[in-house]
């Protein structure tokens, strides 16, 4: 058993870790999951300017994702829709940046899905080459799961995708739910914190809305969103922007079901929406769009609360991250990778810059013409090494071998036509790059700072305008709307608001709880019953609202069942839990009466005994004093007590005579 549980453990936690670092939850180095970060990789290497089939796309990820072609389809398709923003010229679309597409990719407003990938075309995105680092001398590449082929262990990204284009993922025993963010305000914020001026962000989607962020906690709370409403005719509500995480199908169900089960009045529902939302609701008569609003937040989507949590993969172990720690993060991060780009460029144009000197010596100082009388390749690689000596001050760094071998393979025809000027002009411009790039790498919070701005001017001036409104409003309580019109009955039988005969005991909503006591002293609160078994056992019912069942003094009369002593207790009741029987007299009693008057008097009759005198007496409830709920009463008399007659009535409202 030992051995088992041991293999069960062991297998356990590698399949957790395997799904929560390799399937649902993004990498924080570039924002992406597996899937997504291997259909980038294919594309870079599909790339040549013309569009692809998805489906083509898809065949060729597969070398590099093991799960089959509908997961990496799937993803395709998300990404097309994920970082979106809007292109003005040629033609108003919606554009991904990672994804240029062709054909139809579904519809983030109506929810209808994208065609089959036989059908539809995508290729990168140019900006995708500038926001990835693709380059393998600074991106690690790592084999494939077959060991054919390389691809990226994590793109190193210059821009925080997590949250420009957000994720959600469930992964064992934790989740993830970044919402995504306005690109121009996602740079904005890394521009101003290299700058180190504070900053703020909230998430914005293309479909619009209305948020509260009152708890969102910058990433790792929950936000309240809203669809946008134009109520210019109060006989029409049009709903114009939809909610995060919202379809105009979606909106239209809820709207149904909330009809349907009678929680709103609207005559009509027409959906218009394209390629913006335009869902018409019309009302009856006598109902306008002030008594409608409320209640379509309440019960549909039109008000929705997200939970949020920004989980993401660092160094191989899963973390919760703010948004501003991402952006920390990414800012750092930039500058580490402009860096490392800077030094492999430096180091390429070093390297450049001695060929080019070494070319000049060798063709200039006729050098090559040495090596003619050689008659064996040790002396003719003595030759030329000989030859340089008296220039090894020109040189960028000293003679190697493979120099030696690159001067040699240069064909006689080159030598012939060389250009010294030409020569000279490019020495001249790899020298002035070498400048400026030890310029920069002394400037890099600066270089960064100057790389977010050419990228906020990639895009139009109204291309990443902010869609989604940042207000400030309450939740609607469905409690407080819910209107109290459904009738609560009893029968002296049933007790419910199915109860279609008996008397009226008062208004409810579906939302509310009542209290009710039985004549035996038990009591409880319960939601408020269909239609429930009572029989004639019912004395007490209300709405159970603290304020107003505190207000109620019980008085409850009863005896021991050995002894027949009889006691009093009047009592309060402070609070309860659903769903749980209480008894307002001690366990074992019998209870005789049970009031909620303030004032009544009752008589009990005593057991005829040997010369006993006095065999009934009166009492008057109010001389009594309120006592607390859990105390065991006050004796009335040690005599025993055969019966109880009071001058109390039942509440008029649940029989028909007292």
């Amino acid at each position: 058993m030992a051995f088992v549980k041991h293999l069960f453990d062991k297998n356990f936690i590698e399949y957790a870790s395997y799904v929560i670092r390799d399937r649902a939850i993004p990498d924080l180095e570039d924002g992406l999951k597996p899937v997504q970060r291997r259909i980038l990789h294919t594309l870079f290497e599909m790339d040549d300017g013309r569009f692809q089939k998805v489906a083509n796309v898809v065949g060729q990820t597969m070398r590099y994702h093991p799960h089959g072609d509908a997961s990496i389809y799937g993803a395709v398709v998300t990404m097309a829709n994920r970082g979106l923003y809007l292109q003005q010229s040629p033609r108003r679309r919606w554009v991904s940046i990672f994804l240029e597409t062709q054909g139809n990719f579904g519809n983030m407003f109506t929810g209808d899905s994208a065609s089959a990938g036989r059908y539809i075309e995508c290729r990168i995105n140019p900006l995708a080459k500038e926001f990835f680092v693709t380059n393998p001398h600074v991106t690690h590449y790592i084999p494939n799961y077959d060991g054919r082929g390389t691809e990226p262990e994590v793109f190193r990204a210059k821009i925080p995708v997590a949250l420009i284009i957000g994720a959600e993922g469930i992964a064992v025993g934790m989740s993830t739910k970044i919402l995504p963010y306005n690109i121009r305000e996602v740079l904005d914020a890394e521009i101003k914190f290299l700058r180190g001026e504070p900053f703020t962000l909230y998430p914005d989607v293309p479909t619009g809305g209305l948020i509260d962020v009152s708890g969102y906690n910058d990433g790792n709370g929950k936000i309240i969103t809203r669809a946008k409403f134009d109520t210019s005719d109060e006989k029409k509500i049009v709903i114009t922007e939809l909610p995060l995480d919202t379809t105009s199908e979606a909106l239209l169900n809820s709207i149904d079901g909330a009809y349907r089960a009678g929680k709103i009045k609207i005559s009509a529902v027409d959906d218009h929406s394209t390629d913006h939302c335009e869902i018409e609701i019309r009302l009856p008569r006598g109902v306008y769009a002030r008594d409608v609003i409320d209640s379509l937040y309440a019960y549909t989507d039109c008000e929705k609360s997200i939970s949020c949590q920004m989980l993401v993969i660092k160094d191989n172990m899963p973390v919760a991250m703010t948004a501003s720690e991402i952006i920390a993060f990414y800012a750092r991060r930039l500058t580490l990778i402009i860096k490392d780009e800077l030094e492999f460029e430096r180091g390429q144009l070093t390297d450049r810059l001695h060929l080019r000197t070494l070319e000049r010596i060798f063709i200039e100082e006729r050098i090559y013409k040495r090596i003619e009388e050689m008659k064996t390749q040790p002396a003719v690689l003595k030759a030329v090494a000989d030859g340089f000596v008296p220039f090894k001050d020109e040189l960028v760094r000293p003679l190697s071998k493979e120099d030696i071998d690159h001067l040699l393979g240069i064909p006689i025809r080159r030598i012939s036509l060389y250009d010294i000027s030409k020569n000279r002009a490019e020495v001249r411009d790899i020298n002035a790059r070498l400048k400026d790039i030890a310029r920069k790498l002394k400037n890099l919070t600066a270089c960064a700072v100057d790389y977010l701005g050419a990228m906020l001017g990639k895009f139009g001036a109204d291309d990443l305008k902010r869609r989604t409104q940042v207000v400030q409003f309450s939740a609607v309580d469905v409690k407080e709307v819910a209107k109290s019109d459904r009738s609560l009955r009893y029968d002296e039988k049933y007790l419910g608001i199915g109860v279609s005969g008996g008397k009226e005991i008062r208004k409810v909503s579906p939302y509310d709880r009542i209290l009710y006591v039985r004549r035996n002293g038990m009591y409880a609160v319960i939601d408020v019953p269909d239609k429930m078994f009572i029989n004639k056992d019912l004395c007490f019912c209300e709405v159970a609202d603290k304020e107003t069942i505190a207000a109620v003094l019980f008085t409850v009369i009863f005896r021991d069942p050995a002894t027949k002593v009889a006691f009093i207790k009047r009592c309060r009741i402070p609070g309860w839990i659903m769903n749980r029987d209480y008894f307002l007299a001690p366990d074992g009693m019998e209870v005789l009466h049970v009031s909620t008057a303030e004032r009544f008097s009752f008589t009990l009759h005593y057991e005829h005994k040997a010369k006993a005198k006095i065999l009934k007496e009166s009492f008057r409830a109010e001389d009594f004093a309120e006592k607390g709920l859990k105390t065991v009463g006050v004796r009335l008399s040690a005599r025993a007590c055969e019966r109880l007659e009071t001058d109390d009535v039942p509440d008029a409202r649940l029989f028909a005579q007292g």
